[in-house]
């Protein structure tokens, strides 16, 4: 992974990608949140509305992703970077493959699900024909702390 300090606008990403992981979590569902920038430009911002939506796909890169399509009217975002605070997994990982992401910056590493390194690595898998730079680690701390806290408070109810 790349590199050992973010950019200011990763940073700044990062922060956005928060933002939407909190609201996530004020409706009580994971907070994962995650925004796509291109030339430093806001395209999307989503977070995970599976519970919402009653759709296990609603995931929070997938939305984020679908939405900056719309806003570019294209299918690809080769010039764009998606922010999200937790490693993608499968299904996200194979739509940034899909959609042709240039560079994807995450949080939070997932050591089961994550496809980014952790569990797999679909987004540079040899034989796929799309390898996004992928930059993982940034606000790590806080966006574990998150996902720890959410847990923590719905296991606490039962």
């Amino acid at each position: 992974m790349t590199p050992l300090v973010p950019s200011e606008a990763d940073v700044a990403g990062m922060r956005a990608a928060l933002e939407q992981a909190r609201r996530a979590a004020s409706l009580g569902e994971v907070p994962v949140g995650a925004v796509v920038k291109r030339n430093g430009v806001l395209l999307s911002r989503a977070h995970n509305l599976t519970l919402t939506r009653k759709d296990p796909t609603a995931h929070a890169e997938w939305i984020a992703i679908h939405e900056a399509l719309d806003a570019v009217a294209d299918d690809r975002l080769p010039d764009a970077t998606l922010y999200v605070t937790l490693e993608p997994c499968a299904q996200c990982a194979g739509a940034i493959v899909l959609a042709k992401v240039g560079r994807v910056v995450f949080g939070a590493w997932d050591p089961k699900a994550g496809m980014a390194g952790s569990v797999g690595d679909l987004l540079r898998h040899p034989r796929l024909n799309h390898h996004p730079e992928v930059v993982g680690g940034v606000a790590e701390a806080e966006c574990s702390g998150l996902l720890k806290e959410f847990f923590d408070t719905l296991r606490n109810r039962d």
